[in-house]
């Protein structure tokens, strides 16, 4: 694998990839067409965040150990200093790539009312394999959304410029949860073998004996089992069972401890080790945040 090539600045970004000059320095719509020629294998990073509309995409991508090719268009989101490799490329002049990348640069959110909400969607930490799939109409949404960003700070910016295009994010991020939603109602099939494979996995912690061995499973460790992002994970959760990967895994802590609880003599001390914690009261405090009960008050109600 190549060095990893770390990409701090928009302006860099332009260069990099045979660019002109941004425009602007915070913010820029690149023609993923005019990068034809110069994408090549690379590993990098950036210091901002990309929200790309793609058609025909040119490269080979890897994530973990699987690779993903995509002929198909598709919207991809990524958040500062999120790596990315493309391994291979081939030119393909009968299918030439299309669509845009929106680069924004963190300092340009900087007092916005966006600033922290960025952090609040998921899907910036999605791989390239859960991308959102639209269709022509959606896409031509989109589309009309990153003109309008564009046309606005290319035009003779002024006091109004930016709350402008941080609004047509915003809006084009409502699209993007909006459409991602429509994408998990129509992959029913494939969200219920990923959950199924979920539950599998879970259990398997709880049975044999890694909870002692190796603590509560994290959410980073279910989701490699699974090969897919711990955002996407939790997002296909929130969206099918009303709660994210950590409910699902306290959940289950929950129902080992209530069987314990009523059915053996063990100290709370010596459950919550069994269980995987590393202090008693970090077990007692989530159990009563789950039930309303600390585990002695449950157990004499129990009996």
């Amino acid at each position: 694998m190549s060095d990893l090539v770390k990409i701090k600045t928009i302006s860099q970004f332009h260069q990099v990839n045979g660019l002109p000059a941004p425009i602007h320095p915070l913010i820029s719509l690149v023609d993923y067409g005019a990068m034809y020629e110069n994408v090549r294998p690379l590993h990098w990073s950036q210091h901002f965040y990309s929200i790309s509309l793609k058609r025909n995409v040119v490269g080979k991508f890897r994530y973990g150990q699987l690779d993903y090719d995509f002929d198909e268009g598709l919207m991809s989101f990524f958040a500062p200093d999120q790596v990315l490799n493309i391994e291979s490329h081939e030119m393909d002049y009968t299918n030439k790539p299309s669509g845009w990348i929106l680069l924004i640069h963190p300092d340009f959110l900087w007092n916005t009312s966006l600033a922290k909400k960025m952090q609040q969607y998921e899907f910036f930490g999605y791989a390239i394999n859960e991308s959102l799939f639209l269709s022509e109409k959606e896409e031509a949404v989109i589309i009309s959304i990153l003109q309008n960003i564009e046309q606005e700070y290319k035009g003779n910016l002024d006091d109004f410029s930016k709350n402008i295009i941080i609004s047509q994010i915003e809006l084009l991020l409502s699209y993007a949860e909006r459409f991602l939603k429509r994408q998990f109602l129509t992959r029913e099939k494939n969200n219920h073998e990923i959950i199924t494979r979920f539950e599998e996995v879970l259990a398997s912690y709880f049975k044999n004996g890694s909870l002692l061995d190796y603590g509560i499973p994290t959410v980073q460790e279910i989701s490699d089992q699974l090969n897919i992002t711990s955002n996407y994970l939790s997002s296909l959760l929130k969206h099918t069972t009303g709660q994210n990967t950590r409910q699902h895994i306290q959940n289950k802590l929950i129902e080992l401890a209530k069987v314990k609880l009523s059915t053996t003599q063990l100290s709370v001390s010596e459950i919550a080790y069994e269980l995987g914690f590393e202090h008693s009261q970090s077990f007692s405090k989530l159990f009563k945040s789950k039930t309303s009960q600390t585990p002695l008050e449950f157990r004499a109600a129990f009996n």
